[in-house]
């Protein structure tokens, strides 16, 4: 089994002047899933190298025992740190591609011609593409074979408007992923605000949040 995970190299939040990038959790807790079921494990970001990492999801009450672990683990954090350039990745070399999420991938891999590009190959190619929590946003432009949007018809979900609410920045992203995916054509469920929320529809598999990342890895190993 190999499977990439394509994080962001975004670290600024809007014009706020604070700082964003990928959300530890949803990293660390696929990344362990994988890892322990005996995946080789590729990671990759637009500019390569260690990407940027969400302050708050560093913070003590968003530890949980995947992040501990990491913080322990000299090997995963090396792996981090030289992540890949998106651009010198294929899909042929993946069965599958998982995209943690953090504010960090609304900005660039949204729009990055690489990402879209890779997403779109591996789907055609009946490979399982996942994303979790903001990760969603990424098949924003991504299409189909048959040119309209991949999400089109199909069950999806991601953060919900409610989750962006909370959060306190709605008018700071680019986008709400809940919209977005609605207006995609997206057949758009969640569940609560911040409970677990994995759906799989063929080869695409959407988690709502942070504490739906385990459960959307374990979907991918499911179909692996």
């Amino acid at each position: 089994m190999k499977i990439l995970m394509v994080l962001t190299s975004h670290d600024q939040l809007g014009d706020t002047g604070k700082k964003t990038g990928f959300w530890l959790e949803e990293f660390a807790a696929p990344y362990y899933v994988f890892k322990d079921a005996g995946a080789q494990v590729t990671l990759a970001s637009p500019k390569g190298g260690q990407p940027p990492l969400d302050p708050k999801s560093d913070a003590p009450d968003a530890q949980t025992d995947a992040t501990r672990r990491f913080k322990s683990d000299a090997a995963a954090q090396a792996a981090l740190s030289s992540t890949r350039m998106l651009r010198d990745v294929s899909g042929d070399d993946f069965d599958a591609v998982f995209y943690p999420g953090g504010h960090g991938p609304l900005w660039d891999l949204a729009e990055d011609a690489d990402s879209i590009a890779l997403i779109e190959s591996m789907a055609a190619a009946g490979k399982t593409v996942s994303a979790v929590c903001h990760a969603p946003g990424v098949l924003r432009r991504v299409r189909a074979k048959d040119g309209s949007p991949l999400v089109k018809g199909k069950q999806v979900t991601g953060f919900t408007n409610t989750e962006e609410e909370a959060a306190q920045l709605t008018k700071i992203v680019p986008f709400l992923v809940e919209d977005m995916l609605v207006e995609n054509g997206g057949k758009y469920s969640k569940g609560p605000d911040w409970q677990p929320h994995v759906v799989t529809d063929g080869k695409l598999i959407t988690g709502q949040n942070p504490a739906s990342s385990e459960s959307a890895a374990h979907a991918v190993l499911a179909q692996l």
